[in-house]
């Protein structure tokens, strides 16, 4: 029970850390980004090497200057912008593992789509990062490097199929925060082994009396641009975790993917834009935005179970539950606990009013189901009592009791 309560205070400390760095990261990130669009020419910087912004904040102004590749002499003070980026992958992966390779039985493996151990799940977890930034830092250094249209159209289409590999490897929810973390991991190794390489390089230069070469700037920006437009579809993975309805169906995850990334990327387009003249603030972005999350909204709805109740379409073909290697069915007394106060809810089709798609897509109906969901009963029905939610369905204290013996005896 002690290592029960200190792997969800553990996941909710280092979740924490995630947010706190994440808001850190991704505010400075967007302030530089309006900061760039809206700078204006100023009398003392030649044309083409810099510009000026004035902004006013806190009952105060603030003067600011960029110079494209770097002032005539080195500043006595210089402040460097990286370890928001690189805590908030530290703490991410660190999440991950405490989260989805430590029960990954839970959480990341779904032994009908590939029987895997929890070693051999997050080996594959972990490598699957590692190469995925391989490739995408060999297709920026790759002469479509240079034509950033289709870069971004090929990485893209990278991203999409690098989901695709997740669903066919991991359970819906799993492969959906890889394809997040893949995308965090480019935004994060592009800080480290791109921007921040070639600032010293350029700062190296200033040192020894040179003239920097304007390409580091040109790469960092380049990779600072995909970093901003990435953003918000890396925060809709990371949160789709806790909506089940965005994973009840695998087979859909790449096309939700897809959307989710062509509506974040026009959000941020239309604001990168706006910043600079708001005259020519692109205005159609929302339209089609919008229009790609509407459509993702019955992609997800029409691929899960109720959903395609609701809608009056062919209910999918149910597939039994596999157990995982060492995994035994529970008691009968506990299944019909199990069933009897929780599966109106944890099911396919669930009964309770309100409650279309099974919350955290946690199935409870059958006896399979309730033995790969073993932990999260141990946390939620007998540690903290927090299901069934007030404890609406009337759970005993002496059902509670059964449930922590059986938990007990099949550790």
């Amino acid at each position: 029970m002690l290592a029960a309560y200190l792997m969800e205070w553990g996941g909710m400390m280092l979740r924490w850390l995630h947010v706190i760095t994440a808001i850190a990261w991704i505010g400075a990130s967007f302030f530089f980004i309006h900061l760039d669009a809206s700078l204006k020419a100023a009398d003392d910087i030649p044309p083409g090497t810099g510009g000026r912004a004035w902004q006013v904040h806190g009952g105060g102004f603030y003067e600011m200057r960029k110079y494209m590749v770097a002032p005539a002499v080195m500043p006595a003070e210089l402040t460097w912008h990286k370890w928001q980026s690189y805590w908030t992958w530290i703490s991410g992966f660190f999440l991950l593992v405490w989260v989805y390779y430590a029960q990954s039985e839970l959480y990341l493996i779904d032994p009908a789509v590939m029987q895997l151990s929890p070693l051999a799940a997050g080996a594959i977890g972990i490598a699957a990062l590692a190469v995925g930034w391989l490739v995408y830092d060999l297709l920026c250094k790759s002469p479509l490097g240079k034509h950033d249209v289709w870069l971004g159209l090929v990485g893209f289409g990278y991203v999409v199929a690098a989901s695709w590999a997740f669903a066919n490897v991991f359970s819906g929810r799993g492969a959906l925060i890889h394809t997040g973390a893949l995308m965090a991991t480019i935004m994060t190794a592009n800080v480290f082994f791109n921007i921040m390489p070639g600032q010293r390089t350029v700062i190296a230069a200033l040192v020894a009396g040179e003239k920097p070469d304007p390409k580091y700037g040109k790469a960092a920006k380049q990779r600072s641009t995909h970093n901003n437009y990435i953003t918000l579809p890396v925060l809709f993975l990371m949160l789709s975790n806790h909506y089940p309805v965005t994973y009840a169906n695998s087979s859909v995850i790449p096309l939700l993917v897809a959307l989710v990334i062509v509506a974040g990327a026009l959000i941020r387009h239309f604001f990168n834009i706006r910043h600079a003249d708001h005259a020519k603030s692109p205005w159609w972005c929302w339209a089609v935005a919008i229009l790609a999350l509407w459509l993702a909204f019955w992609v997800a709805m029409s691929s899960s179970p109720g959903g395609r109740e609701q809608l009056g379409l062919k209910a999918g073909e149910a597939t039994k539950p596999v157990l995982l290697a060492g995994m035994t069915l529970p008691p009968t007394e506990v299944s019909n606990i199990v069933t009897g106060r929780c599966a109106m809810c944890h099911a396919p089709e669930p009964s309770w009013p309100g409650i279309q798609v099974a919350p955290k897509g946690v199935l409870l109906h059958e006896p399979e189901q309730i033995a790969i969901h073993a932990r999260a009963i141990r946390t939620q029905a007998v540690m903290t009592h927090a299901m069934p939610p007030n404890n609406l369905s009337g759970m005993t204290p002496a059902e509670r009791k059964a449930l922590a013996g059986w938990l007990a005896a099949a550790r």
